[in-house]
């Protein structure tokens, strides 16, 4: 208001104490008189436009609003008020979508006085309650079909991404991208009948892992840092022993000791489909989360494989998020996801989590893809003459 000329600015004054007192037809007139005068700006207009509203005017309240929004497009002020003239006119949809880019393009860290926090948390709430009626108002008219049934599983996902109540989410792995491979964050545990020998060894494994972490020094950090590398930090977990791993294969290539005193989970492993690429996968090994530890959200490195978790040792209160997808882990229940997607683990209790983890080939690749990948990453290799640097 301080931009204003003193006439401008002592009629804005007259507006807002008026509207403060519930006098809108006095407010209208001020707003009014600036409006004319050519010297308002976006606040006059605004102000005009809460009168207006006040009085019924909502054609007259949209002019104004219109007009504030085409010289301050993010005005949430001017958005949120568009939306409840919008609302009273019953055009919900219309007020839902102005409601929406209020929230939206209001950075959340924004300093912004404690009014207008009331007022995006109450935009917030007409989106909320919008989407309620929508939600029912679908569901009544879809009752005809079954959408409970296991055919009816990525149906439901996309009425919870319509619904927004879920995120879309996408491979994105950092290393090798294999094009039109389907997006699919868990895999059906039906499609691997080769997890049920690996599920029946569960005691066997967790014996020998048990035996394992006897020895304080068997586990070492999951991400370590390569001194031939940029050093990049991963939220306080390179180096970190929180994150541990003990290996069985490790860059395509067995660790003799380690599988050497696990011979009942490699048994275990024997028809597993086993990613085959040298100096690269598979990569088996025991992950373990100590307690009160979070891996951050993070993607793969190729879409060529899953990742296989057979969980082992679960205290309470852990979680696993692949997507939108998120699951407690089962002590002897296994399941298979694509780590492209963006995922993350944790560990909330008071004691050490443990998975058995290990990379297989993606089902939908042919074995002449699986070749070609394979032939493509070992002349990758020879072309640099180096080792590959290798991680899940």
């Amino acid at each position: 208001m301080s931009s204003l000329p003193d006439d401008a600015r002592a009629l804005a004054q007259v507006g807002v104490d008026a509207l403060q007192r519930g006098d809108a037809r006095k407010a209208r007139e001020s707003f009014e008189q600036m409006v004319r005068a050519g010297e308002s700006g976006a606040m006059g207009y605004l102000g005009l436009a809460y009168a207006c509203r006040r009085l019924g005017d909502h054609p007259a309240a949209l002019y104004a609003l219109d007009k504030v929004l085409a010289l301050e497009p993010r005005n949430p002020r001017a958005l949120i008020l568009k939306a409840d003239c919008l609302a009273d006119m019953g055009d919900s949809r219309a007020a839902s979508a102005f409601y929406q880019f209020a929230i939206q393009t209001t950075p959340p860290d924004l300093d912004v006085p404690a009014d207008l926090r009331s007022e995006l948390a109450r935009a917030q709430a007409m989106c909320d309650r919008y989407t309620e009626r929508f939600e029912a108002f679908l569901v009544q008219r879809l009752a005809g079909h079954d959408l409970h049934g296991n055919r009816a599983g990525r149906f439901r996902q996309s009425l919870e991404i319509l619904l927004g109540k879920k995120k879309i989410y996408f491979q994105q792995p950092h290393t090798f991208f294999f094009p039109e491979l389907p997006q699919v964050q868990f895999y059906d545990r039906s499609e691997f009948p080769w997890l049920d020998k690996v599920e029946a060894a569960t005691a066997d494994i967790r014996a020998e892992l048990i035996e394992i972490m006897k020895d304080g020094s068997a586990f070492t950090p999951y991400v370590q840092r390569d001194p031939t590398r940029p050093r990049k930090e991963q939220d306080g977990l390179t180096d970190n022993p929180e994150w541990g791993a003990f290996y069985f294969w490790k860059d395509g290539e067995i660790v003799p000791q380690h599988a050497a005193r696990c011979p009942r989970t490699m048994a275990a492993l024997a028809e597993v489909p086993l990613t085959e690429v040298k100096n690269r996968s598979p990569s088996v090994l025991f992950s373990l989360l100590r307690p009160g530890a979070r891996i951050p959200p993070h993607s793969g490195l190729v879409n060529t494989r899953l990742i296989c978790h057979l969980p082992l040792i679960v205290p309470h209160d852990c979680g696993f998020r692949v997507g939108n997808d998120i699951r407690q882990p089962v002590e002897g229940k296994a399941w298979v996801f694509d780590d492209t997607i963006e995922h993350e683990a944790w560990n909330r209790s008071d004691r050490t989590r443990v998975i058995l983890l290990f990379e297989i080939w993606r089902p939908e690749l042919t074995a002449e893809e699986r070749a070609l990948v394979c032939a493509m990453f070992e002349a990758i290799d020879a072309y640099t003459g180096q080792k590959p640097i290798w991680s899940i």
